[in-house]
């Protein structure tokens, strides 16, 4: 199954990423052939529930295909995987209504979900400093006003989850819940966009009284942190099997460059300096790899995988920045323009020490919990 997975984002969609890149309608309609091209060839959903229309997949099996499937950055999306979060999330914390409405629908590829958290004049990280507030009507329905910020795919879903105050005051940690919010609800917009080092696929939006259903609301109210950090270890591991492979992917580039570019004095691989390059990378690919695996077999037994997230997230990141920068020293100026993706991944890698929790969010967070089992 890695095999078919691997050779399918090789061949099907990496072909395609310079038009999927580019959005628009071109976009759209490339992603809609490569998701009928999946669902053809046995290869959609693979981990979504089976009652959702998916084929099952344990997290801790899948965990081996989702760095096959993260090489291209479309990979997920083009194989049904990229609304497992959301679909999983509505699924086990929304009412009747939401699981009637959404999950199933998400699985077959027919909506586009968002996740909203980050504020702009909040500190990503502090989740209790959230001011977008929600405030409960006569009806039961709710009130929404306020801004998100770098929020992924936030221009063509049509849904975002967004954390919200229904209760005390900006700087308290309880007080905050989850709302699903139908994009095109009355009082929705999207600010802007927000390109990450000019890549596209960021954005900020905004609530000016939007009006959700009160059966819109996830868990109870008040209990959002909860489920946004059983959502954050999961996702946060996904993102770190994604860039396994991206990394693989520019390992993989710089070794055929090494070989093939021949200069004055034979082929770069016969210089010790490049292949300094080649073992400190292979290094870091074969030291972060367990450490990613081991936090997707914690998720997937059901554990506290606060600690081996934490780790596998640190590590990840800076292990794709690294590299991708030596993939593209070994390229020289080829390695800096549009020819090959190497600018895309190390952009990747330089962004992931910041988004999902900057690095040392996750360094205190890992120290914190270690030190606690030594004593007071």
């Amino acid at each position: 199954m890695r095999d078919r997975v691997e050779e399918f984002v090789r061949s099907r969609v990496m072909p395609y990423e310079p038009v999927l890149d580019a959005g628009g309608v071109h976009g759209a309609a490339a992603l809609r052939e490569l998701q009928d091209l999946a669902k053809q060839e046995g290869l959609w959903a693979l981990p979504h529930s089976a009652e959702l229309g998916g084929q099952g997949l344990a997290f801790a099996r899948y965990a081996r295909l989702a760095e096959a499937e993260g090489a291209s950055d479309h990979g997920p999306a083009a194989l049904g995987s990229a609304s497992l979060l959301d679909a999983t999330m509505l699924r086990r914390h929304g009412g009747d209504r939401i699981r009637a409405l959404y999950p199933g629908r998400l699985t077959a590829g027919e909506l586009r979900a968002c996740y909203a958290m980050t504020e702009p004049d909040t500190p990503g990280t502090d989740p209790a400093g959230t001011v977008t507030r929600a405030e409960e009507q006569p009806d039961g329905s709710w009130r929404v006003t306020g801004r998100k910020w770098f929020v992924s795919g936030a221009a063509g879903a049509d849904l975002v989850t967004v954390l919200v105050r229904t209760d005390g005051e900006p700087g308290d940690r309880e007080g905050l819940s989850l709302l699903v919010v139908p994009t095109g609800s009355p009082g929705f917009r999207v600010v802007r966009e927000l390109p990450v080092f000019g890549a596209a696929g960021q954005w900020e939006i905004g609530f000016d009284g939007v009006v959700v259903p009160g059966d819109h609301l996830l868990g109870q109210r008040g209990q959002a942190l909860a489920i946004a950090g059983e959502r954050l270890q999961v996702g946060r591991t996904l993102r770190c099997l994604r860039w396994l492979g991206q990394a693989q992917r520019a390992f993989d580039l710089m070794c055929r460059r090494a070989g093939s570019r021949t200069g004055s004095r034979g082929p770069l691989a016969g210089h010790q300096l490049v292949q300094r390059h080649v073992f400190e990378a292979l290094l870091a690919l074969r030291t972060t790899r367990p450490l990613v695996h081991e936090a997707a077999a914690v998720i997937g037994a059901g554990g506290d995988a606060h600690v081996e997230v934490g780790l596998a997230k640190v590590a990840a990141a800076r292990m794709l920045q690294q590299v991708a920068d030596a993939a593209i020293q070994v390229h020289g100026a080829a390695g800096l323009g549009p020819d090959t993706p190497l600018p895309a991944l190390f952009r990747t890698g330089r962004a992931a020490r910041i988004l999902d929790g900057p690095d040392e969010l996750h360094i205190t967070s890992v120290a914190r919990r270690v030190l606690r089992t030594y004593g007071p």
